[in-house]
């Protein structure tokens, strides 16, 4: 289980348009936003998406870079980042691998969890915030550490 304070497991997983990403090829440049969530197209997922979406520019002026994560194939994710014209990228995670990595739980042992993690630009996780119900939540909570972390800076 990822916790905060602790370096984020690192991993490289394909996005929408079959490109690799890595964790680590941020490190030192970006704040990482982590954000795992269930299922695209989903009614909390497709929120979540566009309020991360409406978000995005906060985000990046505050130096951070926002990455979702699921299980859906990646066919599926350029779709869903078609289809809601998402400006970042969505991660593949099949089999929940990466997901199991980081300790996110899944409700009632069914539904893949929803939960973001904010990952310094060394590495470390200082932020988690998990919430099922709430899924818009996870971006103002993720911008809000965005922020102070750029004014640690």
């Amino acid at each position: 289980m990822a916790d905060v304070g602790e370096l984020a497991p690192d991993f490289e997983l394909p996005d929408q348009e079959e490109q690799r990403v890595k964790l680590s090829s941020f490190r030192d440049e970006r704040v990482v936003v982590l954000y795992f969530y269930p299922k695209d197209f989903t009614p909390g997922c497709t929120a979540e998406a566009c309020e991360f979406r409406d978000s995005y520019s906060d985000f990046t002026d505050a130096g951070a870079i926002v990455l979702g994560v699921s299980a859906d194939r990646a066919e599926t994710h350029q779709g869903f980042a078609d289809k809601h014209r998402l400006p970042f990228r969505l991660l593949t995670d099949r089999g929940g691998a990466l997901a199991r990595q980081y300790g996110v739980k899944r409700t009632l042992g069914l539904i893949a969890g929803r939960e973001t993690f904010v990952i310094d630009k060394k590495g470390r996780i200082r932020h988690r915030f998990a919430s099922q119900l709430f899924a818009t939540k996870h971006v103002a909570e993720a911008l809000r550490i965005v922020k102070q972390l750029q004014d640690e800076s």
